[in-house]
């Protein structure tokens, strides 16, 4: 099963899990990845994000399948914020449901290095003393 979710509002990391559990997964591993306050030594304000919404969806489908091909695990759910986040506000969260730990670890360390590398996903940082946009890839 794929969960994928682009979305303005705020993430829920339950029901990510939710998403991926079921009585034949032993391993339910998650990534939750949240805005920092800094970013080397600036001082972050806000992280603007935005996306080309139709083909980060697929592209990230297509991430998933491909996950779910290489590794022995059977459920995934990727949910990815758009829009304006402050510090310590969740960014992204990929859940992997599989019968053993060592393929939901190795599948979330996967999909989140991949999703980071292609997705078409950027953000603007917004400093106090200035803002850059930089590919989400960073």
């Amino acid at each position: 099963m794929i969960d994928i979710q682009i979305l303005e509002s705020t993430l829920n990391t339950q029901e990510a899990i939710q998403a991926v559990s079921g009585v034949q997964c032993g391993a339910l591993i998650t990534f939750t990845g949240t805005v920092r306050d800094n970013t080397t030594g600036r001082k972050v304000l806000r992280l603007e994000y935005e996306c080309y919404q139709a083909m980060a969806l697929g592209q990230m489908k297509a991430l998933a399948e491909n996950a779910l091909g290489q590794y022995n695990i059977q459920h995934i759910s990727i949910h990815h914020r758009m829009g304006i986040l402050i510090p310590g506000d969740i960014a992204v969260i990929i859940a992997v449901g599989s019968a053993h730990r060592a393929d939901a670890f190795a599948a979330c360390q996967y999909l989140i290095d991949t999703l980071k590398q292609t997705v078409p996903i950027w953000k603007k940082e917004v400093f106090t003393d200035g803002e850059v946009w930089v590919s989400a890839h960073s």
